[in-house]
């Protein structure tokens, strides 16, 4: 696109001129912050950032071995600056003029633990944070990697509330790993090439809230009811499937960083003014009877322009859906009095 536009101007001043507004007005200046970015999730995560030219401003913070992944990731030759901060008293200059926060911070799951035993740990740590989010860059959209991420978006939710900075538009809960997945065993099965497939997934982020719309899926293929049974419990049991062919040796980094590398793309075209970004997330919702609940947002200037709802469900998807609830809003409820203690 912009080789064409050089190619059909005259003049070298005309030439410059069309780069300089090119390269300045079309893509506008964006930071973005990744808080835990020197963890197994944060690293990849920091370098698909750094491949995004949507990022001018790539800010690194993590409360040790900071400075080390800036300066590795910040020799790659691409439009961002990259600056490490380490250490709680570096977090307000890591937030400050963030355009979007993304939060991967935490401990991962081994073999054995349920996402409940992560919790104490990584609520703790999402609470802190985003006290901070709400002092140093309240403005900024928010991307929830840490989990349980059905409890550390109400948990967010709640400190931005006491500190008079919640705008729900701007929090996201990153469901794109569930997405990616049922795209990627959907399209096994149906024998179809992966980059045309779709599949929505609703609800939540672990286990049984997680709900992948098959009958929704694109290109549609005529699979047994067994399969897509089948289907809808890999899509759900994915991270113990990573955990447990780690053996101890981790969870899903590489995956869940690819995942929130694609929601944050998102998020800036939406930011910069692309119409028609649609993507699942957990979010502040009425769609059900949950106050947040993952389905199809589309993306803008403000964050959540628009909550979609969830088009028709088959009857597998319908027994799904409310067989998810009462455990979704238990985890909710658990955020909430968390945040509250």
């Amino acid at each position: 696109m912009f080789r064409s536009v050089i190619v059909r101007s005259s003049s070298s001043a005309k030439q410059s001129l069309l780069r300089r507004s090119f390269s300045s007005s079309s893509v506008p200046e964006r930071k973005v912050a990744i808080l835990g970015a020197a963890g197994g999730i944060g690293q990849p995560l920091a370098l698909l950032m750094k491949l995004n030219p949507l990022v001018s401003s790539l800010s690194l913070f993590d409360i040790a071995n900071t400075p080390g992944v800036a300066a590795d990731v910040g020799h790659i030759n691409t439009r961002s600056e990259v600056v490490g901060y380490m250490g709680d008293d570096e977090l307000a200059k890591a937030l400050e003029g963030a355009d979007l926060v993304i939060i991967p911070a935490g401990v991962p799951r081994k073999p054995g633990m349920t996402r409940d035993d992560l919790f104490n740990i990584n609520a703790g740590i999402v609470k802190n944070l985003s006290s901070a989010i709400a002092k140093y860059c309240p403005h900024a959209l928010v991307n929830m990697i840490s989990n349980p991420v059905n409890s550390t978006v109400p948990i967010a939710a709640e400190i931005f509330k006491k500190a008079g900075m919640y705008d729900e538009k701007k929090l996201f809960g990153v469901t794109t790993l569930d997405v990616v997945r049922a795209k990627t065993f959907y399209a096994g099965k149906a024998n179809v090439p992966v980059a045309e497939v779709n599949v929505p997934v609703i609800g939540g982020h672990a286990g049984v809230t997680i709900l992948p719309l098959f009958s929704q899926a694109t290109p549609q293929a005529n699979l047994s009811a067994d399969v897509l049974t089948a289907l809808t419990k890999r899509t759900q049991d994915g991270g113990t499937e990573v955990v447990e062919a780690k053996a101890g040796k981790g969870s899903a980094t590489l995956s869940m960083a690819y995942a929130g590398a694609l929601f944050a793309d998102a998020c800036l075209k939406g930011l910069n003014g692309v119409p028609d970004v649609v993507e699942c997330s957990y979010v502040q919702s009425t769609i059900t009877e949950l106050p947040f609940f993952a389905s199809k947002v589309r993306l803008g200037k403000n964050g959540v322009e628009e909550v979609l709802d969830l088009g028709p469900l088959s009857d597998f998807e319908k027994e799904g859906l409310e067989a998810l609830k009462p455990e979704l809003k238990s985890s909710i409820e658990k955020g909430v009095k968390f945040a509250n203690q």
